[in-house]
């Protein structure tokens, strides 16, 4: 039988489709509230050992062949017993297949159909390949992001894959499970990363037509203001300034004991003051400037590698970090009051699928003729 998960999305089941980041990222942020997520891989790529990855996380795992007629078949089975598909494939691919949205609803009319693709199911590049880089710079975003004068600098892969896809997902599927207490009926979720990348910077579209927001690298946020930026220390590391507001400034500047400095509201200016402080810090370990600044409102912090992160005091107090199979990941967020631990542990094989409508006898069959693992 399947197994009993607690939290928010308790009773949830979701078939996830194996596929890259975005996919199983919103699997994760599922499966991190209660969900109870059962990853669908190809069946050459199950094996006897517990899947490593963080975003398989509190998962099952079975492999299907989906182009063999007796795999479909066991699909849609699988599908009639959950809440939740999520299909990560090129548009038209599971149509092919036989389990795209019409397919499954034949079966299941309550199911969730999650569709994740980064151009999305229609227009002129829905059929092209491409990846997050592709996706943030036909949004626009990508020419915004780097430091004034130097070429676009895409943010590795957050904004298309993870924030504008995965996480775009997951909220779609809440939307859809809370529509269907009212309407009893699933939805399809058209999730492109492209779409979910550009609502993340909704603020600035409008901001560069207002003519608030200028060129790249030359704003408030963007690294062109000395009060919002990185600097390098005395051992070559670095800290963060986020000393936006006036108060959280003087407190700064007064704690490094700098005087006579150039008028911050004056952007003719901040070159100079983005020097001065640049020497300035230079001056200091990252470790001198982090006792210096703690416990004040400077907004200065130290800035961390990953692996540094975990062991910061504030992370340990909070246990923002845990190990899990030797692998260090960050808990689930947001956290929500009273909600119970979830099972962070490595992803492990589903070998009893009865709880999900398909009879052991069917399942012995279908492992007999190499269509399961």
């Amino acid at each position: 039988m399947s197994e009993v998960r607690r939290g928010p999305l308790a009773g949830v089941r979701v078939l996830e489709l194996a596929g890259l980041a975005p996919g199983p990222f919103a699997g994760m942020m599922l499966a991190d509230h209660g969900a109870e997520v059962l990853r669908v891989d190809r069946v050459r790529a199950v094996s006897d050992q517990p899947r490593r990855d963080v975003m398989d996380r509190g998962k099952r795992t079975i492999g299907l062949d989906l182009k063999a007629p007796e795999g479909v078949a066991a699909f849609k089975e699988l599908a009639r017993h959950a809440d939740v598909v999520i299909e990560v494939f090129r548009p038209g691919v599971a149509e092919r297949l036989g389990i795209g949205p019409a397919d499954l609803h034949a079966v299941n009319e309550r199911l969730i159909y999650g569709r994740m693709t980064g151009w999305g199911q229609d227009g002129p590049l829905a059929p092209s390949a491409g990846h997050d880089i592709d996706y943030i710079a036909i949004s626009g975003i990508l020419s915004m992001l780097g430091r004034a004068g130097d070429k676009p600098t895409p943010p590795i892969n957050i904004l298309g894959d993870f924030a504008g896809g995965g996480l775009m997902l997951a909220y779609g599927v809440l939307l859809a499970l809370f529509e269907r207490e009212r309407t009893g009926k699933g939805r399809v979720i058209d999730a492109a990363m492209v779409d979910g990348a550009a609502i993340l910077f909704a603020m600035f579209y409008q901001g560069v037509q207002s003519g608030f927001w200028g060129p790249r690298g030359t704003n408030l946020l963007d690294t062109g203001a000395p009060q919002y930026d990185t600097y390098e220390t005395a051992d070559g590391r670095y800290v963060a300034v986020g000393s936006l507001e006036p108060q959280f400034w003087d407190t700064m500047v007064s704690l490094m004991g700098l005087t006579d400095l150039p008028d911050r509201n004056d952007k003719a200016q901040w070159p100079a003051l983005k020097a001065r402080l640049a020497a300035e810090f230079r001056t200091r370990t990252r470790a001198e400037w982090e006792a210096l600044f703690e416990g004040s409102d400077a907004c200065v912090a130290p800035v961390l590698s990953m692996s540094e992160a975990a062991s910061h005091p504030h992370n340990v107090a909070r246990g923002s970090f845990v190990e899990i199979g030797g692998v260090t990941m960050p808990l689930p967020a947001p956290r929500l009051q009273g909600e119970p631990a979830q099972d962070l542990s490595p992803a492990t094989r589903l070998t009893d699928l009865s709880g999900w409508g398909l009879p052991q006898e069917e399942a012995d069959k279908l492992r007999s003729q190499g269509v399961l693992a």
